[in-house]
């Protein structure tokens, strides 16, 4: 045999050989790469760095919830007012601010769905006991003489703010409850369109609910019979009116901007 057949018969197993190598370095490069450690950067996990967890994501959900809970609170205690127009309309001051919540409910409900507007509703539920036994409380404790003024001021509001809670959390839970259950269903009617379907539709069925238990629970005994049918129609007609009037051009707005923040996110 000559040596150039030799030499043929030689390179060729050479070759397998080398490529044999190479592919076993390229599987070990490969290994390496997925076991090589991933650096970490733990100020980016960590709550207390205010400037590495700045995402915002539930901003626009803590911003309507807080005004939610604190217009509900607010409507509560002005609602010791009882307002008469002419002596023969009667009506709580808390009307003027009660139908903004609402407003924010519809937003919650459109914005976020029926569940979460409900965990809102509940804590705002929650919210309000705690308002109750906190000023509860203040009228129990005892204040110096030269105060005697103000404490009975404060006894006084504060005495009744329980049993208006207690007739505004009944009726909180079955007219807030109803409107985001309603609304939610006239949405899937309408598939998504005529938002003001949705807000006032819910709203009449809701305000229903809201009105009478709070009215008879608030101011039976304290009100003729009379005027508390007058309250009841009237607090019902001007809750609704401010809800038209105001809350759906409000809501139209708020839920426009709070889509395209969320889409942002």
């Amino acid at each position: 045999m000559s040596k150039f057949k030799k030499n043929i018969l030689l390179v060729k197993p050479y070759r397998l050989f080398c490529k044999k190598k190479e592919r076993k370095i390229r599987n070990l490069r490969r290994q390496a790469l997925s076991l090589r450690p991933v650096k970490i950067n733990l100020m980016d996990k960590v709550s207390e760095n205010p400037f590495k967890n700045r995402t915002g994501g539930d901003m626009p959900l803590m911003v309507v919830t807080a005004l939610f809970v604190t217009l509900y609170l607010v409507s509560n205690i002005m609602a010791v007012k009882v307002i008469t127009f002419f002596g023969y309309f009667y009506f709580d001051a808390g009307t003027i601010t009660f139908p903004f919540a609402y407003m924010l409910g519809d937003v919650l409900t459109e914005i976020w769905g029926y569940r979460t507007a409900r965990k809102v509703i509940w804590m705002t539920f929650v919210c309000n006991i705690i308002m109750v036994i906190c000023t509860q409380v203040g009228v129990w404790l005892p204040s110096p003489d030269y105060l005697d003024t103000t404490a009975m001021a404060y006894n006084t509001i504060f005495t009744y703010v329980p049993r208006i809670v207690i007739g505004s959390l009944v009726g909180f839970l079955l007219g807030e409850l109803s409107n985001a259950w309603f609304m939610e269903r006239i949405k899937r009617i309408t598939n998504g369109r005529r938002l003001w379907v949705r807000t006032i539709g819910s709203s009449v069925v809701g305000y229903l609910f809201d009105t009478l238990p709070f009215v008879l629970i608030a101011f039976v005994g304290v009100l003729t019979v009379r005027d508390l049918v007058l309250m009841i129609l009237l607090q019902y007609v001007m809750k609704l009116s401010i809800e038209v009037l105001f809350g759906t051009p409000m809501a139209y707005a708020v839920i426009v901007f709070l889509k395209r923040k969320v889409r942002q996110r």
